[in-house]
């Protein structure tokens, strides 16, 4: 068995200038490309701050698990306890729908409620029907964060009320970001709503609300191109913070603001638009394999089949500053020669690696993409022998 290095791709070196560094007054600051993962703006990324309403994406995420696990469908009323009633003193201020308690709602409607208007009282009632409780829930969250790598946030409530343990760092809240997109593919579109009436209010005075509060707080939705997600949040001492998702062309960016003291959420959104274009303007991305797509072929050594087939489970993309383009980058794959058989559909049999200028700037595992048996005994004596004598 001999390790091998197979160039995959290559270019040439050409020499380039540095792009000017993003700035913002915004206590923190974010900015991943979707397929590769590369950060391209990293401001306090890994400070723990208060997440305000952006909290919501992780009730979302818990409340998305009971859909995807058919506990819960779109049309499944849910019962709205006394904890969301809009008459409670914490929910005169705060963002609502403008529930009351005894009404049953879809969770739909919940979810529009909690993307669109921000609903408090919505978070309440996913809790409480989940849980049993707010509190109860947010043990559903800790596990859901520390399930997709969110090693530090922490969760005090599901509305993001201000809360001591409601913590959040952006590196995090873009993690969730990610995981909304990729793992709910039939969801996340509700995302990019721009406005939503909810048509059962019980009350005249939460019918007068309702008209006038429709519109989604996300005004990116209504000034960037491509801006499909996710959420907004703000509170007196936080200040303004924005999840925010932008597929333009072919290019998905994920940007996070947080502790950002503009003038309202239009503010909000001119801030996060200048961090995405900045990414759009100074850095360019490829995806250079799609899942089954073959990468290569591995000899196999007793193996039914001569060779393997290598893929990848995840999209491999590479980000790079667009001043430096594609110049001096070459893509490898490494592996064992032969792999033994069998081999598992999904077993890890090497490393793609993308390299530029001498420097490692991506990496994942290939992996099979069939199974492959290994040969019986007696094929295996047929097989030593022919290697005895070079046949």
């Amino acid at each position: 068995m001999k390790k091998k290095l197979f160039i995959l791709f290559a270019t040439l070196i050409t020499t380039t200038t540095a792009n000017a560094e993003f700035k913002t007054k915004a206590k923190s600051a974010f900015l991943i490309d979707y397929d590769s993962g590369v950060e391209i703006v990293a401001k306090n990324a890994d400070i723990l701050m208060p997440p305000s309403s952006m909290i919501k994406l992780m009730t979302l995420a818990v409340l998305f698990d009971e859909i995807k696990a058919g506990n819960l469908t779109m049309d499944s009323r849910i019962t709205v306890g006394e904890n969301a009633d809009y008459n409670r003193p914490e929910w005169y201020p705060a963002s609502k729908i403008c529930l009351v308690a005894g009404q049953t709602i879809t969770v739909r409607d919940l979810i529009l409620g909690l993307i669109v208007l921000s609903g408090g009282d919505a978070s309440v009632a996913v809790a409480e029907k989940i849980a049993g409780s707010e509190s109860a829930f947010t043990a559903n969250m800790q596990a859901k964060a520390r399930s997709i790598g969110m090693e530090q946030s922490t969760f005090g409530n599901a509305s993001g009320l201000p809360n001591p343990n409601n913590l959040m760092t952006s590196r995090e809240l873009a993690i969730l970001a990610e995981h909304l997109i990729s793992d709910y593919p039939d969801i996340y579109p509700m995302f990019a709503t721009k406005r939503f009436e909810f048509k059962e209010h019980q009350t005249d005075w939460c019918r007068e609300w309702g008209r006038t509060h429709t519109l989604n707080y996300n005004k990116l939705l209504f000034n960037m191109r491509g801006a499909d997600g996710l959420k907004t949040g703000h509170t007196a001492d936080g200040g303004y913070g924005m999840v925010a998702s932008a597929k333009v062309g072919s290019r998905r960016l994920i940007g996070v603001i947080n502790g950002f003291n503009g003038k309202g959420h239009d503010a909000l959104a001119s801030e996060m638009k200048k961090l995405l274009e900045y990414g759009l303007k100074n850095t360019t991305g490829k995806v250079f394999f799609a899942p089954n797509d073959i990468v290569t072929e591995i000899p196999v050594w007793y193996g039914r089949e001569k060779t393997v087939a290598a893929t990848v489970a995840k999209p491999f993309a590479v980000t790079v500053d667009k001043e430096d383009g594609f110049n001096n980058l070459r893509i490898l794959a490494r592996f064992d020669e032969p792999v033994n058989a069998p081999v598992n559909q999904g077993d890890k049999i090497g490393e793609i690696i993308a390299e530029q200028n001498g420097k490692v700037i991506a990496r994942a595992d290939l992996i099979a993409k069939k199974r492959v048996r290994k040969i019986q005994f007696f094929g295996r004596v047929v097989k030593n022998i022919q290697v005895m004598f070079g046949i």
